[in-house]
């Protein structure tokens, strides 16, 4: 079981006259088993919390505090954040040129639990879990997200996340870019990690396409960087009749 607190969260990026806020009082908690959705505008903030709780340099935190079941993830490194079972599904998953996936998800499984898996089972539990996400076997001798599409990316992110097992997972608007199949076969990916496991969910996106495959716990609608109102799976269906105008007028 696994508790992320969020407290009074005010995050900041450098610009060329200063920081600028993003981020201004931030609190949410996400247990183990709980599905959120971050749901808002375009620059209301969710990404920069995605990134925030991964440990992004960019980001600077100039008040408030991130715990991982009591512990200060922000004293963390990166990598101290992953072995302590974070998990970050990004919306631009980089490319790495000469590291092919298979090399790239045994070498992560290692670091994550700290001796590397014995190799016939975990040849199988990859196979599977491909299979699972519909992805050519070939795809494991690629190098990573390298010519990928949009597509290939997102469910590279998935395979990672089912392989790696975290506690808490952040999804940052996995379903961008993605067409009807493929988001039903991402949202399937995650759906049995959560079948499978007690893990957190903090799902960021636009849209409410996903949350018809994905069902929230709680939805928070992020509105200039603050959490502007949230509720239940309800609160959903009336952002999709709605939209974010009562907010935004609000918020100006």
């Amino acid at each position: 079981m696994a508790t992320l607190e969020i407290k009074n969260l005010h995050v900041s990026i450098a610009i060329a006259d200063g920081l600028k806020p993003i981020l201004r009082g931030v609190d949410l908690t996400v247990r183990s088993g709980e599905t959120h959705a971050i749901m808002g505008p375009n620059g209301s903030g969710k990404s920069t919390l995605a990134y925030t709780i991964a440990g992004h340099p960019r980001y600077e935190v100039t008040e408030g505090e991130i715990l991982l079941d009591g512990e200060n993830v922000l004293e963390m490194s990166v990598d101290e954040r992953a072995r302590a079972g974070m998990f970050l599904a990004m919306q631009y998953p980089v490319e790495v040129p000469g590291v092919t996936v298979s090399n790239f998800l045994r070498t992560a499984k290692t670091a994550i639990d700290g001796k590397a898996p014995a190799l016939r089972t975990w040849t199988g539990e990859v196979r599977t879990a491909m299979d699972a996400l519909r992805m050519d076997p070939e795809f494991a001798t690629r190098n990573v997200n390298e010519g990928f599409s949009g597509g290939e990316k997102k469910r590279h992110e998935i395979l990672q996340m089912e392989l790696l097992r975290p506690q808490i997972a952040v999804l940052d608007e996995t379903d961008s870019g993605l067409d009807v199949d493929a988001l039903r076969i991402v949202s399937e990916g995650v759906n049995r990690l959560k079948g499978n496991s007690e893990v957190g969910v903090l799902l960021i996106t636009h849209y409410t396409r996903i949350l018809q495959y994905i069902k929230p716990d709680f939805v928070h609608v992020f509105v200039a960087g603050r959490i502007a109102e949230q509720g239940g799976p309800e609160l959903a269906d009336r952002l999709e009749a709605e939209g974010y105008d009562r907010f935004l007028a609000s918020a100006v």
